[in-house]
């Protein structure tokens, strides 16, 4: 099977079309539903072969990363932030079918709006990162940022740029009932987000704890095992 072929299935069983809430929401929002023919018709060839070639060096530059062997890489879709706004909370409906029941994000009130790294006025992104239940460690936030910019190039790309909220909301929803860094998985773990900056010099991080998706600050130099990160290329559409 191709790379798209895959990556096509992959997605059309998702938590964007296969988990009901998640796919309510997509609907309310005015977004086209995530189908094999959708995806086969909204990225151009070249896209396809674009983000084949950035997982695989997604996948080769980290490689020699701590816990890398526990790394799924693929193409997580990032809806249009003008329509459903990854960054934010979700409405508790929203999660029913993720978590069993309706339930608010855990939302720190000093978070900011958030860094917006795929653009409004595109139905979905595609971005190649981490898809599965967590990603690589990493170090901590205070390593990751201050570490030299070839570390994380790939493609030409510093992926330190999208290791944001935006990209971790759109990865929940995606991963539907299979929630990442959530502690009903083989071990719990929480995604850094170095790209968005210090608040009150504290570090943004998302988890799935205690029944909630939960947005939080900690110490930007608390780099343990659980602490992880998801390297990231947007790919862009050429059609």
């Amino acid at each position: 099977m191709s790379f798209k072929a895959e990556q096509i299935a992959v997605l059309a069983e998702s938590g964007w079309s296969r988990c009901e809430s998640v796919a309510e929401a997509v609907a309310s929002a005015g977004l086209p539903a995530v189908t094999p023919e959708y995806l086969a018709a909204a990225f151009s060839a070249q896209s396809w072969q674009a983000a084949e070639a950035a997982v695989l060096a997604l996948r080769e530059h980290f490689a020699p990363a701590r816990f890398a062997d526990e790394v799924t890489w693929g193409i997580l879709l990032v809806p249009d932030p003008g329509k459903l706004d990854t960054r934010r909370p979700m409405a508790p409906t929203t999660r029913t079918d993720q978590l069993g029941t309706p339930a608010a994000d855990v939302f720190d009130e000093r978070l900011p709006e958030g860094v917006l790294g795929c653009q409004p006025g595109t139905p979905w992104t595609m971005v190649a990162t981490v898809t599965g239940a967590r990603g690589p460690s990493l170090g901590s936030y205070d390593q990751i940022t201050g570490a030299p910019e070839e570390e994380f190039t790939v493609a030409g790309t510093d992926t330190r740029n999208l290791m944001i909220r935006q990209v971790w909301g759109a990865r929940v929803l995606q991963s539907g009932r299979d929630l990442p860094d959530c502690e009903s998985n083989k071990r719990w773990t929480f995604t850094l987000f170095p790209a968005e900056g210090l608040t009150d010099g504290c570090a943004e991080s998302g988890t799935v704890l205690k029944g909630k998706v939960r947005y939080r600050l900690g110490k930007p130099n608390r780099g343990i095992g659980p602490a992880r990160t998801a390297p990231a290329v947007s790919i862009p559409n050429t059609r």
